[in-house]
């Protein structure tokens, strides 16, 4: 359930259950009760959009890249917009360079562990990064945590603001279906913050991040991206947050369960995963 959802659901003049517990029944904080979201034009979607597309077809290009395929579509926009616009989508281009995820000074950063390493079977290694998904009234970020060996998407969460919250979910409910060896992301504030990797050493799981320059660390999770963008996103054209959860509840059991991997020798993720077919335990 997105922040919206949960915000539909507090009711203000209940008497006898405060504002903040009602927040706490439904898992949201109450500076997510008190945000406002700013009102975003619906020309800045239409340019955000196509910056998604045109990253999501081409996630090696930057903003100048991306500002000159714009200029030749006819759409004449600054760099330091389309900077803006790939800050707040979340959208870094795959090539080595320096991190540009948003990183919290006082949070902790964790080493790569990953440089040389034969991923061998499931739950070695998992990893999770987040994405940007256009609604036609808006959009939202999606977060999923995969296992790298089988593919498999252990869990996701869809939310309209990048609070550490949602990311949390995902991991609690991850972390109920088994345990890996090393969790891998990128140094976003989400996955730094005390809140998100105190479960990681709680369960004494080994906590990796991305080198400086390292373009491909989570390259699963990127063609993951692409494949939920071109097989879904893009095609349904969600018109909200409700729509977007129930698509890719859909989609994501489509992708675990039904469809072939060419990696993967045209077995299915949670075929490798499981070492059965879908259906037979």
């Amino acid at each position: 359930m997105c922040i919206e959802e949960k915000r539909g659901l507090i009711e203000r003049g209940n008497k006898e259950i405060s504002i903040r517990r009602q927040c706490e029944l439904v898992g949201l904080t109450r500076s997510n009760w008190y945000y406002t979201p700013a009102e975003v034009s619906e020309e800045a979607l239409r340019l955000m959009r196509r910056v998604d597309e045109i990253f999501t077809e081409y996630p090696f290009y930057g903003s100048r890249r991306i500002r000159e395929a714009l200029r030749r579509e006819g759409i004449e926009v600054g760099r330091e917009r389309i900077q803006g616009c790939m800050r707040q989508m979340g959208l870094r281009a795959i090539y080595p360079k320096g991190n540009m995820s948003k990183r919290h000074p006082g949070h902790k950063i964790y080493p790569y562990l990953l440089t040389d390493r034969e991923i061998t079977r499931p739950n070695q290694v998992w990893a999770s990064d987040i994405t940007y998904l256009r609604l036609r009234r808006g959009f939202v970020y999606l977060v999923a945590i995969m296992d790298w060996y089988s593919r498999y998407v252990l869990s996701w969460r869809i939310s309209n603001t990048m609070d550490v919250s949602f990311c949390k979910e995902a991991l609690e409910e991850a972390l109920g279906k088994g345990c890996p060896e090393i969790f891998n992301s990128d140094k976003g504030s989400q996955f730094t913050s005390n809140d998100f990797t105190g479960i990681l050493l709680g369960r004494e799981i080994a906590i990796s991040m991305d080198g400086r320059g390292r373009a491909f660390d989570n390259i699963f999770t990127e063609r993951l991206w692409r494949s939920v963008k071109y097989e879904e996103v893009y095609l349904k054209d969600y018109e909200v947050c409700r729509d977007a959860r129930e698509g890719l509840g859909k989609y994501f059991s489509f992708y675990n369960n039904r469809r072939y991997h060419q990696s993967l020798e045209y077995k299915t993720p949670y075929e490798v995963h499981f070492g059965v077919p879908y259906g037979t335990e």
